[in-house]
């Protein structure tokens, strides 16, 4: 996400959400991250989506990850490096989310409510991502979050980039 902030191109949909509830509140956008993510943990409830440490790890980390890199990270000033930037914010998430719901150690939050949907209701990945990422972009939105060309694009591409890994980066339990 922080380098979707400094591509300066739009956020993706959560950040957009998350960027809205930090104008109305004030405070970072990795605090505010932390926060819906322990929020979006109650969601899982209905779903009966069970929580692991990875789940755990990334309400934490995510959170502290962006605040920081956000402090590191320079603003690229070219639009060619700008749009590099963003699509390796785009790229890196799809494949990171890839990674660690298919190493078993739990998705993240906001993944879970995707792999808790399909594993409750059906569905694919693809269009229960997509779903997800549209509506909380829409509420971001009417919140103040600031969408760009960058939001759609990532609207529309993670949730394929996601089913796509998924099969090439999980991990095989056989004992």
């Amino acid at each position: 996400m922080a380098l979707m902030v400094r591509a300066g191109l739009g956020l993706n949909p959560w950040g957009v959400f998350h960027q809205g509830l930090a104008r109305q509140t004030g405070w970072s956008l990795g605090v505010i991250t932390i926060l819906v993510a322990g929020a979006v943990l109650l969601l899982w409830i209905p779903l009966r989506q069970q929580p692991g440490i990875g789940t755990i790890s990334n309400v934490v980390v995510i959170g502290v990850a962006i605040d920081a890199s956000l402090v590191l990270l320079p603003e690229p000033h070219a639009s060619p490096v700008r749009w590099a930037v963003l699509l390796a914010g785009i790229l890196g998430n799809g494949l990171a989310s890839a990674c660690y719901i298919g190493a078993g150690l739990g998705p993240g939050p906001r993944d879970g409510l995707m792999t808790g949907w399909v594993g409750r209701y059906g569905g694919s990945v693809r269009a229960v991502r997509t779903t997800l990422e549209v509506t909380v972009l829409a509420i971001g939105w009417l919140l103040g979050g600031v969408v760009g060309a960058g939001t759609v694009l990532y609207a529309v591409g993670v949730g394929p980039l996601i089913q796509r890994s998924l099969p090439v980066l999980t991990v095989s339990r056989r004992g």
